[in-house]
C-alpha cells in the first residue's frame, strides 16, 4: 500500500513506476496488493521513490491503511444515517404541515397525497440506500471510482 501511496503522490501510473525501476507492471501490481517484494526489487523501489527499504518493508507488512478505511466507512456509515433520520424527520415535519394546510384549504381534493407519494419514493430509495438493501454510491464505489481516476490520471 505504501508504493501504491508514494507512486500516486508523485503522479505515476504503475507502468512509469515500472520503467523506472526496471520491475514489471504485473510485479508492481503485486506488491501494491499486499505481496510482499525481494530484496531486489525493494531496492530498486527505494530508489526511484527517494525512501529508505526499512520504511518500504514497514508500510508493506502493516495494514494501517486497511484500519483506516474501515474507520473511514464506519464513520460515512454513521454520517449517512444521520442524513436519513434528518430526513425522515423533515418529511414528517412537512407533510404534517401540509396536510393540515391541505385540510383547511381544500379538504375535498387532497392533493397532499402526491407530495407524500413522490417525496416517499425519495426517502424509501435513502433508506434502502443507507440500511444496505440497496447500495448506491457507497464509500466502496467512491474508492473504486477514486482509485480508477488516479490511475488513469497518468
Amino acid at each position: 500500500m505504501i508504493v501504491k501511496k508514494l507512486r500516486l503522490q508523485r503522479g505515476w501510473s504503475q507502468e512509469h513506476l515500472s520503467e523506472l525501476t526496471g520491475l514489471s507492471t504485473r510485479t508492481i501490481q503485486r506488491i501494491e496488493q499486499g505481496q510482499m517484494p525481494s530484496l531486489e526489487s525493494l531496492k530498486a523501489l527505494s530508489k526511484v521513490l527517494d525512501t529508505d527499504i526499512a520504511t518500504l518493508q514497514k508500510g508493506l507488512t502493516t495494514d494501517e491503511n486497511e484500519v483506516v478505511d474501515s474507520k473511514d466507512m464506519i464513520i460515512a456509515s454513521v454520517k449517512n444515517t444521520k442524513a436519513f433520520y434528518s430526513h425522515l424527520i423533515k418529511y414528517i415535519i412537512v407533510i404534517t404541515i401540509l396536510f393540515i394546510f391541505n385540510l383547511i384549504q381544500s379538504p375535498s381534493y387532497m392533493w397532499v397525497y402526491w407530495v407524500i407519494f413522490g417525496w416517499g419514493i425519495g426517502l424509501a430509495i435513502h433508506a434502502l440506500n443507507v440500511f444496505g438493501i440497496f447500495r448506491l454510491f457507497d464509500p466502496d464505489w467512491e474508492k473504486k471510482q477514486i482509485d480508477k481516476r488516479l490511475d488513469r490520471r497518468v
